[in-house]
């Protein structure tokens, strides 16, 4: 004889995969540390931020970090995270 139960079905609680939240500003800094950056649209669409905000945010990014400023072949203004290298000795 089996039984039918209508009780629920216990099942495992989901464990997100990262324990870390993700801030909008780490979100920023992921874009902006791609190859090939990004621009204040993909910023804008990525943290529901209006376009002065990521302007802010960029400002404040410039103040901490090297952020690099860059035209795209399609006309854009992309911005990236750039490595600071120290410059080069000349030979005079």
């Amino acid at each position: 004889m089996q039984r039918c139960s209508s009780a629920p079905v216990a099942r495992r609680p989901t464990v997100p995969t990262s324990t870390k939240p993700r801030t909008k500003s780490a979100t920023v800094a992921r874009l902006l540390s791609r190859k090939k950056g990004a621009t204040l649209h993909e910023i804008a669409k990525a943290t529901q931020w209006k376009p002065h905000s990521c302007r802010a945010f960029l400002t404040a990014m410039r103040k901490k970090e090297r952020v690099l400023r860059e035209e795209r072949p399609d006309g854009t203004t992309s911005y990236r995270i750039g490595r600071e290298s120290a410059p080069e000795p000349t030979s005079e």
